[in-house]
């Protein structure tokens, strides 16, 4: 569930999700070393990765809308003062809307930086004319947007995460550069993290490590918002 963002995932035409099958999750009592670990990660990131390279632009406009509005109906929302999210980029479920929408109703919205050492800082998203060209292809807060350090994220009300898959029990699947795993382990362990998904994208297992973070809630276009186990 590692990720640098910049991730790719799957479903089909908006409304629907293609089955992609179930990771294995690695427990505490599975005699499963690191490098299978990290070949059954690499497997189904590569299969969510085809399934959302597949999907249309009208398509996933479509299923960004949808989830823009699961994610500004739900009550923690409401009530969130500060919340940290990201700009979505690629095939990933967009969240251009969901970012100007919260922006405009007063919510304090923190976006991450990406730092050299792959971990991020985090600065305020001051509508789109804000963001600028990051690494990797990434859009963040521009050079005028003071950065808050790394440890902003743990004063945000509510976080909302990018994720190729998460399953039933929280575990969340990533680009698999270990940014969010980081940066979540210092949220607290009752503020609501939500997962940006398509349809397709919650499965019963995905595999998962001593190290990777889950959320708390996952959301779908169809399906609307998923709290997890």
């Amino acid at each position: 569930m590692n990720n640098t963002r910049g991730q790719d995932g799957a479903s089909d035409p908006v409304g629907g999700g293609h089955q992609v099958g179930a990771g294995h999750q690695v427990g505490a009592g599975d005699q499963v070393g690191a490098g299978d670990l990290a070949a059954a990660k690499a497997e189904l990131r590569r299969r969510l990765v085809a399934g959302r390279r597949a999907m249309t632009e009208a398509d996933r406009t479509a299923a960004g809308r949808r989830l823009r509005d699961a994610v500004l109906g739900l009550p923690e929302i409401q009530m969130a003062g500060t919340i940290a999210a990201y700009c979505s980029m690629g095939s990933e479920p967009g969240t251009r809307g969901l970012l100007f929408a919260l922006w405009k109703r007063g919510s304090y919205v923190l976006l991450p930086v990406l730092l050299p050492d792959g971990d991020l800082d985090w600065a305020s998203y001051e509508g789109p004319d804000s963001l600028a060209a990051g690494p990797r292809g990434l859009l963040e807060p521009g050079p005028a947007e003071p950065r808050r350090g790394p440890g902003a994220i743990a004063r945000a009300d509510l976080v909302i995460v990018p994720a190729l898959a998460a399953d039933r029990r929280g575990n969340r699947l990533g680009k698999g550069g270990g940014s969010y795993d980081r940066a979540l382990a210092r949220v607290g362990g009752l503020v609501p993290t939500v997962a940006l998904l398509f349809d397709g994208e919650l499965l019963d297992e995905v595999p998962a490590g001593p190290h990777d973070v889950r959320v708390r809630l996952a959301a779908q276009p169809q399906e609307g918002i998923i709290r997890l186990a």
